[in-house]
């Protein structure tokens, strides 16, 4: 069964970039201290913890399907595209998002029990994209916001936010059979 996915549309593609506008959607974030890996751990296990039924819905749980991806967004105001972020000493708050599945509102979605975990309503929001393979490593991960900055001045878009990284396959994957992607808003 297919792990479900946010819906977009793809307004341009070129290569491994793409520009797309995303439809109103709910995301689960928890806020994390620590290094990267670390904190994508420990937000991974909250969020992951709160969709397995530690919620409440009438006064019961509900287990929520997994989507894809986990969103990790370093916790700053605004950060330059070519900046590394990476660095525990360049940032140690991150903000860990599921995508919530479509069937849900934000009337229906259960709540979580955990008061760190926050949803929110996210409205439609277009953002700068680009794709690549492997593990998420400090060292290729500059390289694509290198890259993914030069896409977008290219393109003459202005980015709105932090630079996310999305990651839709679970840890047992090969490395060259994951996707991920580096993610900025733009206008």
């Amino acid at each position: 069964m297919a792990t479900e996915e946010p819906d977009f549309d793809l307004i341009y593609k070129e290569s491994n970039f793409e520009i797309r506008e995303y439809i109103p959607r709910i995301i689960a974030q928890v806020k994390v201290n620590g290094n990267f890996n670390d904190a994508s751990n420990t937000g991974f296990k909250s969020l992951a913890d709160f969709i397995f039924g530690n919620n409440s819905v009438n006064n019961e749980s509900e287990k929520i399907s997994m989507t894809a991806p986990v969103i990790v967004e370093p916790k700053i105001k605004q950060i330059t595209m070519t900046a590394p972020i990476l660095a525990e000493e360049k940032n140690n708050q991150w903000l860990i998002s599921f995508v919530m599945p479509k069937e849900y509102s934000f009337k229906t979605i259960p709540k979580p029990n955990n008061p760190k975990i926050t949803l929110i309503n996210l409205p439609k929001e277009k953002f700068a994209v680009i794709v690549f393979s492997g593990l998420v490593r400090e060292s290729s991960y500059d390289e694509k916001i290198e890259l993914l900055n030069d896409f977008v001045k290219k393109q003459k878009l202005k980015t709105l936010g932090s630079v996310q990284i999305a990651r839709y396959n679970p840890p047992w994957t090969l490395p060259f059979f994951r996707r991920n992607e580096i993610m900025i808003k733009v206008q």
